[in-house]
């Protein structure tokens, strides 16, 4: 049995033992109402979901059995309910919980194949249902999740065919298929036992084979370091050493960090379909969680993977710095997170032994561990300062985490940070921070210094606690609330762990006196409350509740907490002690700022002790309410019998301010005081009764209403059950006697039964007197009230109004008082007598306290207070408190359990903060005891246990009647739901919508009265004279889910939803208007279909509301000639499209509404309304699907299901007579073409559909948000000279669907239109006919060959020759979209493929200008990005081969324009090419120039144009004078040349294509690095743009050694100004593959960049010693070290020369300058450390300072940076240095010069 239900109080305990009977009832009901051959049946399960839900939340004992055969059953409905998304979501929700509760327990197989099929023809395919979004969007992440829970079940085999299956799609890496690919071998990929056999070394290799083919794109990152680090998690025995490097050097790539002031984002990401992206969303942004999983699972004793985590920690623990903050911050703080939290859980699976032999060689030894932990602490070390708060907060719970892992080293860090905080007690933030810290270890602290297994420094820990105790007082102030909250948590936490608080020698001696702290404390205390000021103006009326307090309630649970556990675990003297100073702080102050605050002191000391507590604080508290109240003028409406017309003589009496605040301050303190008093507050009973009736008897309402609270608060404590030892100890722990020990839920047994907590059972007398309460407050209240409204007792109306306000608010808290304790309303039975639904009485057990009063009270008050309703809404219906008085109370009456439901909620919210600080995780090395899960103080679990059994209080009855056919609604209730109808349309907003959220609790509960609410509510829209209220309450009733899940099913709600909504065009003002159109939105997102009992309730219904009827309705309206507003045009055209797409999967439904619709559309395609326009091509995209006319590969197979010869559309006829009428095309494309909004300045991007004239309500009328997930295009977009293009591929499908629909009559109508739109003068109607010429090109017809010959192939001939500039970009992409490869891979060639390529190819006449030869070749380049290379056949090689042969002979070409479109079109044949041949094996398509490969030319022509490029440049310089700069016609054409060779390299690089070309790209670099700076302004700005790019592709051997090549030789280049080019791309390249060089490769890049310190050039030098700073910081130690030592060195000899040879410098300036910057490099490495050579280096360097320049102002800038640098830390880090050396230091940093 789970703990929180062996601790319930006993009478629910005992109730639960029946649980598992009642669970398995509920699982034969689901089987009973599913019947397989009804896919119907299904609806009607879905109403015991939540009932089985409730099973898995209230953590019954139940059957196992019961438990597999729900899940089959399950999984069998689920598939079973295709298109049925709304089922599927609710299914697979519950599913999904089942298989993650009880997996263990669980041995299924689950076939991977449909729940495929499941995704797919839902996201993927163009045949989308009618669903709203937001559903589609839940049916994603359900069958997603589904999928994850079921991964586990897959059976042997599984992962093969996984693989293979989605390996088709990652063929080709630039089509998106492979990012779908990609995100479904991580979804589907299963690793558990069952497929281990298929995880060898061969399948590592083509992962990560596959991984690289898409470089610098985070989404495909991601998915495949999820893949790999499941892999690496659960497969322990495979070997990865081998693959270490390179999955390092992803991981270390992956967060986006600046490295060597470069920007800190990837310039170019690749262009991932936002579908895609949506559909397998990766929640942050790097992929933290993975890499740290797979880093903690790699690390095996004795591999080399330690190595390399320690480079990873040494390169990112800069960024962890307060100072290095940035975009990057979030993901380094995860994945410090996340490395802690998958050690401790590596752990735990390890020391729990659930490994077999052969995995106990690779467990973590003490060593391992201790290494781990040294290399975290560097990072928590540098961020445990930081601004940011979530990593400061992550640094303190990774800290206390890894202490009880290895105490001896974390510890002594942790005290001597605290110590330096203290110290440093100028920034605030760092002793929260501290304070925190200590507080989150305060356990492994204690247990360190209570333990005999820990060696040395144990008084130091126990000094820590002592000190921030003692500083602890001081940390409480009123003007620093978060260091208070720190400081309260940290008390908390010190007491949690101890057992007793006492003043005695065997006590832990934390401190030397303990009622010395405890006074002290008091004292700090009470200051603390007096200078509180309230952090909101208390709100006078209902809802100021008495605990609306300052930051010490509101921002989190701490005060109160600590609280508590300090009053229960001090001993009986201190106790006493304590409470006579509270007893006397409260007897002498007012505080009304911190009325909460001073209320929960003296509740947690009457919780600790009642009746000691009761003579201190309860007795003092009533005996001065009732004197202050005593002389107090007195109304009688409290509930003393009075005589009728006994108070209108009186005149108004009133208090004076003062005393009304006074006696409201002391009744809300007595109120929250008493909550726990139970048994203790029966002495007091008849002054509590004479201080409640004198509260309601006085004339404020500030009194009344604190009346109330006392009221509410003395029922609860009386009726209600709570825990009342809870922070007591019971449990000493084992090691150490003075702690308590804590508890973990997943270890308890019955044998912990003892410790379960003494729960406050009421007795007898307690009931006895809250029943007297009742009869006082609540029986005759109800007295009064009925009198009030019947007789009318009172001649004025203001005396009136005030009783009506105190009799409401006695019936009110005598309500909230006993919540469930009063028996709920009976339901009727609609058969027979109540007693039949006795059998049904229970779910689950739960009780909030004992039952008073009688289900007959609750029934005469609903009576009561319909009465006072209808009065109140004829004679005051202005007055809104009254109104909002009596919808609470209608709440609590007919919402049973609503209000612990409430209470529940609102804790788990604090629950979320629950702190570190009274965690221990389940490893604890310090007493070497490990358990099965976190294990937490008991009052802790006390508290979720009390919690728990409130849940199960509200849901205890809930569930009972929804499920049963047999009980409806009382009489009573529906009364209660008619005038909360009324209410919820009242005037008032205030009371609109509180009756509105109690209205529809009830709905919620008896579905069976929400169709009368709809049919009531559509009235409202629909009628004329409605007023603006009735109609805003309307909507917001209708627009809640519960209404929208039941029009599903109900066709008469359904018809009288809609109608209601599209008549309601005359409601004007506009706060109407919005609320219906919100209404109309929210109902289409969340719309689920109709069922198909709708679909066929056809004749049935007498008023002859058939669906079919119902859609012509609709479709009379949708017409513009009806003269609506165009608003409603489009929802009703909007509702015809979803409910002809609902009846389309059903067969009965007639063809005659399809190809009405899709004829209705067709016509509204040329509407004067460009919304309706739009709506019309969403709707035939969707609408139109056979393609009878289409040549398929198999020649002309009709449709399945379609007999041979008959192969017409269903939609044809009805089609052809629309799209033959006169001229309609040509009014169609230019109504379409309106819809093109062209802005010169940013050209609307694709698929907004025109942004500007949309509003956000109208686009997601008009579009689907899933349109289609494949969409167009296909392939990645970044092809720059193709501009941004206002191309619609729905459009385009639209001409393509038709044409495919009705054959050849569409061309022969579209033609004329389509040419004379072709050749028009604006830019948007060629951007239509580009569209509608792209669908026929596209479409396949039979036919279509014909008209290519005959007119097609002439009319894009035009084009291309065509002059105008504007519309390539849409002329292109209409190219592209019809040569698109079809299929979901992209790889089935399209019909007219060939002969448009052909077309592309024939050479331009010579006389075509360069826009017209720039046109022809981005054409190209559109049209080859579409080409799948794996496949091409032969043709496509011959063609490319052509082109190549061509664009080479021209990249010298005169125009810029046309250079930038040759290497943009080279890069992607090139890429082809290459790719083609790596797919096929075959070398013999690659082609040849000039007797060498294209590459070999390529590269070995660019280096002799450097050569060339380079002595021009030069003797430019020279012959200046006599040239006019201007160099030679051969060497423009070099420039020329080059630079079409970096358009090569940069499109290469920005599309993603550069693994297949890296070899030419590294053979290109020298070009690159050599010519940032030069004359050509042109050409250094493309070599720097090159350059940037270049900087992020991380490059593998064998490439990267021709690199360190090229990188080695241009270091010692004669220009120095490559030199310092070389400089700069060395900083970054080190960092990204700091994994990959070998180690010879690095030693030779130390040397050079350190022979640059000596280098001529003065900014080279400075460079290189930057370079090198960088080098040392991350990465390899022993050259770092090697280096620091020579260049001390060499600096002090050349010192000691120059001290000997003053007068003659003998030595280069040169030399002594390299000298001194190595040392700059050493000092910058270590930006805020003082290693131990440091001073050294620094004193040394300072004292050069006597230097001539540039050697002088290099030593003052360095100085000043390390003064910097170490300014936060200089108190305790200077000293590390010695007198002598802080002297020098001082003379450097004491200039004489400003300017020196």
């Amino acid at each position: 049995m789970h703990l929180y239900n062996a601790w319930l109080p006993p009478p629910v305990a005992e109730e639960t033992k029946r649980e598992r009977e009642s669970f398995a009832a509920a699982v034969s009901s689901v089987k009973e109402l599913y019947r397989p051959d009804d896919p119907e049946s299904v609806y009607a399960t879905l109403k015991w979901l939540s009932v089985i839900d409730t099973f898995l939340k209230a953590k019954s004992e139940v059957s196992s059995e019961d438990v597999t055969s729900l899940v089959n059953l399950g999984l069998e409905i689920f598939h079973k309910a295709d298109h049925k998304l709304y089922a599927q979501v609710r299914w697979g929700g519950i599913l999904v919980k089942l298989l993650n509760k009880h997996k263990k327990k669980l041995s299924l197989n689950i076939k991977w194949r449909p729940l495929y099929d499941t995704i797919l023809h839902t996201h993927f395919t163009r045949n989308t249902g009618p669903e709203g979004w937001r559903l589609r969007q839940r049916h994603f992440l359900t069958v997603t999740s589904l999928v994850r829970s079921c991964r586990k079940f897959f059976p042997a085999g599984a992962a093969s065919e996984i693989w293979s299956e989605f390996g088709a799609l990652l063929e080709n890496p630039w089509h998106n298929s492979s990012f779908e690919g990609s995100g479904f071998v991580r979804l589907f990929l299963p690793t558990n036992i069952d497929n281990q056999d298929f995880f060898q070394q061969d399948w590592i290799k083509s992962c990560i084979d596959k991984w690289d083919s898409v470089p610098n794109c985070l989404f495909w990152d991601c998915q495949w370091t999820a893949v790999t680090a499941r892999v690496i998690k659960n497969y322990v025995f495979l070997d990865w050493d081998n693959f270490l490097p390179v999955l390092f050097t992803r991981y270390l790539n992956m967060f986006e960090v600046p490295v060597a002031n470069g920007s800190g984002s990837y310039p170019f990401p690749a262009d991932v379909p936002r579908n895609t992206r949506f559909l397998f969303s990766n929640k942050s942004v790097t992929p933290s969680k993975a890499i740290a999983k797979s880093i903690v699972y790699l690390l095996k004793p004795g591999s080399s993977s330690w190595q390399q985590f320690e480079k990873i920690v040494d390169l990112l623990e800069q960024y962890y710095h307060p100072s290095n903050g940035g975009r990057w911050t979030y993901s380094l703080e995860r994945f410090l997170f996340y490395l802690v939290i998958a050690f401790q859980k590596r752990l735990q699976q390890e020391q729990l032994g659930e490994n077999d032999k052969r995995q106990a060689v690779l467990c973590l030894g003490p060593s391992e561990r201790v290494t781990f932990v040294n290399l975290v602490l560097k990072l928590i070390d540098r961020g445990q300062y930081s601004k940011n708060e979530h990593l400061s907060e992550t640094v303190a719970a990774t800290t206390s985490i890894l202490s009880y892992v290895e105490p001896t080293i974390v510890l002594p860090f942790l005290a001597s940070r605290f110590h330096t905080a203290l110290e440093t007690i100028t920034a605030t933030h760092q002793l929260k921070a501290a304070v925190t810290s200590v507080a989150f270890a305060g356990r492994s602290l204690f247990l360190a210094s209570l333990s005999s297994s820990t060696v040395g420094c144990v008084d130091g820990f126990i000094d820590v606690l002592m000190i921030s105790l003692s500083n602890a007082l001081l940390g409480m102030d009123a003007n620093d609330p978060p260091k208070t909250l720190a400081t309260m948590q940290l008390i908390g936490s010190i007491f949690s762990n101890m057992a007793k608080l006492e003043d005695s020698a065997e006590g832990l001696g934390l401190l030397p006196s303990f009622s010395e702290w405890l006074d002290e404390f008091l004292c700090r205390l009470f200051s603390l409350l007096r200078h509180l000021e309230p952090s909101s103006v208390v709100n006078e009326g209902l809802n100021s509740s008495a605990t609306s307090g300052t930051f010490l309630v509101d921002d989190g649970p701490y005060y109160f907490c600590m609280l508590e556990i300090l009053f229960g675990r001090l001993s009986k003297s201190l106790y006493t002690q304590a409470i006579r100073k509270i007893s006397k702080f409260v007897k002498t102050n007012i505080l009304p700022g911190a009325v909460a605050e001073v209320g929960l002191l003296c509740c947690a000391c009457v919780h600790s002790d009642p009746f000691e507590a009761a003579v201190h604080l309860i007795e003092p508290l009533l005996s001065s309410v009732i004197s202050s109240l005593k002389d107090t003028p007195n109304t009688g409406f409290g509930g003393k019998s009075i005589t009728d017309g006994s108070f209108s003589t009186k005149a108004k009496a009133t208090l004076s301010p003062a005393l009304e605040t006074a006696i409201d301050y002391q009744l809300k303190v007595l109120s929250v005081t008493i909550s726990y008093g139970g048994s203790a507050l029966l002495r007091y009973k008849h002054q509590f009764e004479e201080v409640i009736m004198a509260a309601f008897d006085c004339p404020s309402w500030k009194v009344n209403g604190a009346g109330d609270h006392v009221l509410r608060s003395l029922l609860g404590s009386l009726t209600l059950y709570y825990p009342i030892d809870q922070y007591k100890c019971i449990t000493h722990h084992p090691v150490a006697s003075a702690l308590e020990e804590w508890i973990s839920t997943k270890d308890f047994s019955d044998d912990k039964r003892l410790l379960s907590p003494k729960w406050h059972v009421p007795c007898d007398e307690e009931i006895q007197f809250a029943n007297e309460l009742l009869d006082l407050h609540f029986r005759s209240a109800l007295d009064d009230l009925l009198r009030i409204c019947q007789t009318k007792i009172h001649s004025d109306s203001g005396n009136e109004k005030e009783h009506l306000k105190v009799t409401l608010l006695r019936l009110d808290s005598s309500l909230q008082g006993v919540l469930s304790c009063l028996p709920d309303l009976r339901p009727a039975a609609k058969n027979g007598t109540i007693e039949d639904l006795g059998s049904l009485s229970f779910l689950i057990a739960g009780a909030t306290g004992a039952s008073v009063g009688t289900a007959e009270l609750r029934e005469k008050a609903v009576g009561v207070i319909h009465t006072a309703c209808q009065y109140l809404l004829e004679e005051k219906a202005d007055d809104s408190i009254l109104l909002l008085l009596v919808v609470r109370i209608m709440d609590a009456l007919g919402n049973y359990g609503s209000a612990e439901y409430d209470e529940w909620s609102n804790h788990r919210q604090a629950w979320k903060m629950e702190s570190a600080a009274i965690i221990e995780p389940p490893i604890n090395f310090i007493i070497s005891s490990h358990s099965n899960g976190k294990r937490r103080p008991r009052w802790s679990l006390v508290d979720k246990a009390y919690m728990h059994n409130t849940w199960r209080a509200s849901q205890s009855s809930y569930h009972i009647f929804r499920t049963s056919t047999k009980a409806s609604p009382s009489d009573h209730l529906i009364l209660l739901v008619d005038d909360l109808l009324n209410l919820s349309l009242h005037q008032y907003e205030t009371v609109r919508i509180l009756a509105c959220k109690a209205l529809l609790k009830m709905i919620k509960k008896w579905p069976s009265i929400t169709s009368k609410c709809v049919l009531a509510l559509s009235d409202n829209l629909r009628s004329p004279n409605t007023p603006e209220h009735v109609l805003l309450g309307s909507c917001s009733v209708l627009s809640s889910q519960t209404v929208h899940k039941h029009l599903t099913t109900d066709l008469k709600a359904f018809h009288s939803f809609i109608i209601g909504i599209l008549s309601s065009s005359h409601h004007e003002s506009l706060k109407a208007q919005k609320a219906i159109n919100e209404l109309f939105v929210k109902y289409n997102i969340h719309f689920a279909g109709v069922s198909k009992g709708i679909l066929r309730a056809s004749g049935n219904l007498p008023d002859d509301s058939s669906f079919a009827e119902l859609i012509s309705q609709i479709a009379s309206l949708s017409f513009e000639s009806t003269n609506l507003h165009w608003r409603y045009n489009l929802m009703a055209n909007r509702v015809l499209l979803l409910l002809s797409m609902s009846s389309r999967n059903d067969p009965s439904a007639s063809s005659r509404i399809m190809s009405e619709t899709a004829g209705h559309f067709l016509k509204n395609l040329k509407s004067q309304l460009p919304q309706t326009r739009i709506l019309a091509i969403s709707a035939l995209n969707i609408l139109l699907k056979e393609s009878p006319y289409k040549e398929s590969a198999e020649k002309q197979i009709a449709v399945p299901g379609v007999v041979e010869g008959q192969t017409k559309s269903s939609l044809e006829e009805a089609l052809n007579t629309i799209f033959q009428e006169e001229g309609f095309f040509r009014e169609t494309l230019n109504s379409l073409s309106h819809v093109h909004i062209i802005n010169d300045t940013e050209s609307s991007s694709r698929g907004n559909h025109g942004a500007s004239f949309q509003s956000f309500a109208d686009k997601s009328i008009t579009r689907f948000y899933f349109d289609f997930s494949s969409s167009w295009p296909r392939t990645p977009s970044w092809i720059s000279l193709l501009g941004s293009e206002t191309f619609y591929s729905s459009f385009a499908r639209i001409f393509k669907r038709l044409f495919q629909e009705c054959g050849m009559p569409v061309l022969v109508s579209l033609k004329s239109a389509l040419e004379e739109f072709t050749n028009a003068k604006e830019r948007s109607k060629q951007c239509v006919a580009a569209e509608a010429f792209a669908g026929l090109l596209h479409s396949d017809v039979t036919g279509v060959q014909q008209a290519w010959d005959s007119w097609m192939m002439v009319q894009l001939q035009n084009v291309i020759l065509a002059p105008s500039v504007e519309s390539i970009p849409e002329w292109s992409a209409c190219i592209r979209y019809a040569v698109t490869g079809k299929g979901k891979y992209g790889t089935k060639i399209p019909h007219l493929r060939e002969k448009i390529m052909d077309c592309l190819a024939t050479p331009l006449p010579p006389t075509a200008n360069t826009t017209v030869v720039a046109k022809r070749i981005a054409f190209l380049s559109a049209a080859l990005v579409e080409v799948s290379p794996p496949r091409m056949p032969l043709s496509e090689i011959h063609l490319h081969w052509k082109l190549m042969q061509e664009l080479l002979d021209n990249m010298s070409h005169s125009s810029a324009q046309v250079r930038e479109a040759i290497g943009a079109t080279l890069s992607i044949m090139c890429s082809n090419i290459r790719l083609h041949i790596s797919f096929t094996g075959d070398d013999a398509v690659d082609f040849r120039i000039e007797g060498r490969t294209w590459d070999q030319f390529l590269i070995e022509h660019a280096s002799a144009v450097v050569v060339n490029i380079q002595s021009a440049g030069n003797s430019d310089r020279m012959d200046v004078i006599h040239d006019n700069g201007f160099a030679s016609g051969d060497s423009k054409d070099d420039i020329k040349w080059m630079e079409t060779v970096f358009h090569f390299i940069i499109s290469s690089l920005r599309s993603g294509r550069s693994s297949y070309l890296l070899d030419v790209i590294v053979g290109l670099l020298y070009p690159v690095i050599s010519l940032q700076e030069n004359s050509n302004k042109d050409l250094s700005t493309l070599a720097k743009a090159a350059f940037e790019l270049l900087k992020w592709r991380i490059l593998w051997t064998p490439h990267l050694q021709k690199v360190v090549s090229v990188i080695l030789s241009s270091a010692t280049d004669s220009n120095w100004r490559t030199r310092s080019a070389t400089l700069t791309f060395l900083r970054t390249f080190m960092y990204r593959h700091i994994f990959v060089l070998s180690d010879p490769e690095k030693r030779q890049i130390w040397r050079t960049v350190e022979n640059l310190l000596k280098d001529n050039q003065v900014e080279v030098r400075e460079h290189a010693a930057a370079v090198l700073a960088g080098l040392m910081k991350g990465g390899d130690e022993y050259l770092a070290e090697d280096f620091r030592n020579r260049a001390f060195q060499d600096a002090r000899i050349i010192f000691k020369q120059r001290k000997q040879r003053r007068s003659s410098s003998g030595q280069p300036v040169a030399s002594t300058h390299g000298a001194v910057l190595a040392l700059v490099a050493c000092v910058l490495s270590v930006p805020y450390d003082m290693p131990s050579w440091l001073p050294e280096h620094v004193t040394l360097l300072a004292q050069f300072v006597g230097e001539p320049s540039p050697v002088k102002s290099t030593v003052t800038k360095a100085v000043a940076e390390f003064r910097r640098t170490h300014a936060d830390t200089w108190n305790f880090q200077k000293d590390s240095f010695t007198e002598e050396q802080l002297e020098v230091l001082a003379d450097t940093s004491s200039s004489s010069s400003y300017f020196a």
